[in-house]
């Protein structure tokens, strides 16, 4: 039955995680997410796809189930990606005590509404992509907590790292499923394998391909002299840890992890990546395009789960699947 396989994507953004387990030849029959431009890019990429634009709090799992033409339990996988900004070290402003990161922060407890949708939905498999913040003891035991009164007995914290599995760029996550994760691995491309064969920005194709924005204008002279791997700027974590921006990316090596909120520069130019170019340290096809403002473009790619990630998780699944 390769190829029939149902997927529910929840907290959809702009697809990357719903895109790869289309690669692996499942079928999206649905998808939920109220931020107006990942709705548009998700329809846009996924016309056969019911795409729901609804607060998630407002909506049950049998509502999308049978908008969907299925029942509860015939769902073969629901895969979701709820806001990952209460359990990142990257915020500064994270809730101090991990507890309250997911019962009290109002984003927190999105994680929460995915495990009720899920326990409504009653899929053969989940999957839940998170930051590895999310297996801090108190966190990881009540998301055990939560799924097991959802009805799943088997909860397994999967960490993969998105390098390994076909990616351009380094990403560390952790997907929390009802069965143990363990696709084949296959090193990503390196960064000029990525982006070598891309036209000027400006090019009629491939699509979110325009001319970047400009470096912070107080930074720009010193674009030239950055060395590889070296940033313009850093800003502050959780815990003052230190993150740097505007990256000059190494051209023999993966990107650093790209989010929403970074920029890169050029290996060789000085000057920013275009949103298709961050496209494709993450994976992405140049066949999937990205609406809405320029900024909502680059934070879709940033928030996203890698395609060629995606897929290799799919294809797993989908082997388990067709043994019954």
């Amino acid at each position: 039955m390769r190829g029939g396989y149902t997927v529910i994507d929840l907290f959809s953004g702009g697809g990357g995680f719903g895109r790869g387990f289309e690669e692996a030849g499942f079928k999206v029959v649905a998808a939920l997410d109220n931020y107006p431009p990942a709705a548009r890019t998700y329809k846009f990429n996924f016309p056969h796809a019911l795409v729901i634009a609804d607060d998630v709090k407002e909506v049950r799992g049998v509502e999308i189930a049978s908008l969907a033409s299925l029942a509860p339990g015939e769902v073969d996988v629901v895969i979701a990606s709820p806001p990952c900004e209460p359990f990142t070290g990257a915020n500064p402003r994270r809730m101090p005590d991990p507890a309250d990161r997911l019962y009290s922060d109002p984003l927190g407890q999105l994680f929460l509404h995915a495990i009720r949708l899920i326990g409504e939905l009653k899929p053969r498999f989940f999957v839940i992509e998170n930051v590895p913040g999310i297996m801090e003891r108190p966190i990881a035991s009540a998301i055990r907590r939560e799924l097991t009164h959802a009805g799943f007995r088997d909860v397994y914290f999967n960490v993969l790292r998105a390098e390994e599995h076909g990616t351009p760029s380094r990403r560390v996550r952790v997907f929390v499923s009802n069965v143990k994760l363990k696709p084949p691995k296959a090193r990503g491309p390196t960064v000029w394998e990525a982006l070598k064969d891309l036209p000027p920005p400006g090019s009629s194709w491939p699509p979110n391909h325009e001319e970047p924005p400009e470096p912070p204008k107080r930074h720009r002279r010193r674009v030239h002299r950055l060395r590889r791997g070296e940033g313009l700027i850093e800003f502050e974590g959780a815990g003052g840890r230190r993150l740097p921006n505007y990256v000059r990316l190494d051209p023999d090596d993966h990107a650093p992890t790209v989010m929403g909120t970074s920029r890169f520069i050029h290996p060789f130019e000085d000057r920013l990546l275009t949103v298709r170019e961050q496209a494709r340290l993450m994976g992405f096809p140049d066949y999937h395009v990205f609406l809405g403002s320029r900024d909502a473009q680059y934070n879709m790619v940033g928030e996203a789960v890698p395609p060629p990630l995606a897929r290799a998780i799919a294809e797993y699944l989908a082997f388990l699947l067709d043994d019954g």
